[in-house]
């Protein structure tokens, strides 16, 4: 009886591997340093075996087609070459695979099932919630230089009486007016905290970002400066608005952008720089590299060889005034690099023909390449109002201690003592009160804005505006 009860159990087993259905919709979430990404894959049944397309709803992408789609021994493997993207996972008897996703050479879990797939939504306890208790306006505004036309929200104390203003200035990357990332939304939760302490605020989406028009890709930061420039003037012509307390708060990018504009308009009354950089761009680059890659335990053999070679590439960068005769010269250069030290590291089953030209579309490009030559301190110079630097002491993107001293150094130079800068501890790039620094951070810790940061900033700007 036994052995016949045996016998029924591994015929059940064996056939249900022989009728496992791969086919329909599978639903995996992607989780990479703290973000969230949705993908789903479409398997069909084809007379040669399987096919397949991707969706990446959150990107706003549909029916990415596939190079090849195998199932074999319940074993899903799918890859699109172009992307160097394979997945492979096992289908389980739960009906759910489990797998991995790489992605040149980088590898992350993910697990597939035919349920839909919800993201977790972050605690974010410091987001305000409606209603306000003061007066938002949505708001557009053209910077007629670009041709283009910025959308945003102005918010004020109350809709009568007139108000400092303060306009806030995005990091780098495309930012909505929110400056939204990971669940975060530090332009909101700051932008209420000064309006609810009688200060106004205007922030507005990036150009090519969310309801703004123009081309982001394009720009650099001196192009971003004229954005700023047209909020000024909007402003100048607003009523509610005291157009002798205008101010602007630029974070990260953002405190680069804010002396250019300052420098060279007298309609702005102060400055906050939101760990701002003083020194070089490339300099920042070399150490910020360093100091990420130290806290994610990279070795310091491979932080040393990097740094050399990162070096070379911003100084002919540096040199370069065309950007397509930049691109060639950054390709010979890598290529003889990656020939002579064919154990540099790089992941496997990517080509050195890949990893250039991956490197050139992030160091070529007009915004990098601005950004490698430009030096704060010559404009720091040229700002005469108040200004204030801020920097978190765990922040392992625009380091505390040599941005802020480079900062005070530039402005004493141009006769500006009107300044002063403060090292926050334990605070990172986003002003997050936090455990290392690190960007792999940002996403897990719920404080979007340390109060004590808050509280530092409308205290400086209220000395202003008395």
């Amino acid at each position: 009886m036994t052995k016949y009860l045996l016998f029924i159990i591994s015929f059940f087993i064996l056939f249900s591997s022989f009728t496992q259905e791969i086919t329909g919709e599978w639903n995996g979430l992607l989780k990479v340093q703290g973000m969230q990404l949705r993908l789903v894959f479409n398997i069909s049944k084809t007379d040669s075996g399987y096919s397949s397309a991707m969706d990446s709803p959150d990107q706003g992408a549909k029916d990415i087609p596939t190079t090849s789609t195998s199932f074999e021994n319940s074993v899903l493997t799918i890859r699109i070459e172009n992307a160097k993207i394979e997945y492979v996972g096992t289908l389980g008897s739960d009906n759910k695979i489990i797998g991995n996703f790489s992605q040149s050479g980088q590898v992350f879990p993910m697990d597939l099932s035919h349920n839909q797939i919800e993201k977790v939504i972050p605690k974010r306890p410091q987001n305000p919630i409606e209603p306000f208790p003061y007066y938002s306006e949505e708001v557009s505004f053209k910077n007629k230089k670009a041709g283009i036309t910025l959308s945003g929200t102005l918010t004020l104390p109350k809709k009568e009486g007139v108000y400092p203003v303060v306009i806030l200035i995005s990091g780098s990357g495309p930012q909505n007016r929110d400056e939204e990332l990971m669940g975060h939304k530090p332009f909101l939760v700051l932008a209420d905290y000064l309006t609810r302490n009688g200060i106004g605020v205007l922030r507005y989406d990036d150009r090519g970002t969310a309801a703004s028009t123009g081309d982001f890709k394009t720009a650099t930061t001196q192009n971003f400066a004229t954005d700023v420039q047209a909020a000024v003037a909007f402003l100048m012509t607003k009523k509610g608005v005291n157009k002798k307390q205008i101010g602007l708060a630029g974070h990260s990018e953002g405190g680069i952008i804010a002396p250019i504009v300052a420098a060279n308009s007298k309609n702005v009354a102060f400055i906050v720089l939101l760990a701002g950089t003083g020194i070089p761009g490339d300099e920042l680059l070399l150490l910020q590299q360093e100091l990420i890659g130290r806290a994610s335990g990279e070795s310091e053999e491979n932080l040393q060889l990097g740094k050399k070679e990162n070096t070379e590439l911003f100084e002919i960068v540096k040199k370069s005034n065309d950007l397509e005769q930049l691109k060639k010269d950054l390709t010979v250069h890598m290529l003889t690099s990656l020939k002579e030290n064919p154990d540099s590291g790089k992941p496997e089953g990517v080509s050195d023909e890949e990893i250039v030209a991956y490197t050139i579309d992030q160091i070529a490009n007009p915004w990098m390449v601005y950004f490698i030559k430009y030096d704060p301190s010559i404009i720091l110079e040229k700002v005469k109002c108040p200004v204030l630097a801020i920097n978190g002491s765990k922040d392992l993107q625009v380091p505390a201690t040599d941005n802020l001293l480079a900062i005070q150094k530039g402005l004493a130079k141009g006769g500006n003592l009107k300044v002063t800068t403060k090292e926050l501890l334990n605070l990172n790039h986003l002003f997050q009160e936090c455990k290392t620094g690190s960007p792999s951070e940002y996403a897990e810790i719920e404080q979007t804005f340390s109060p004590v940061a808050l509280e530092f900033v409308l205290s400086w700007i209220n000395e202003q505006v008395k």
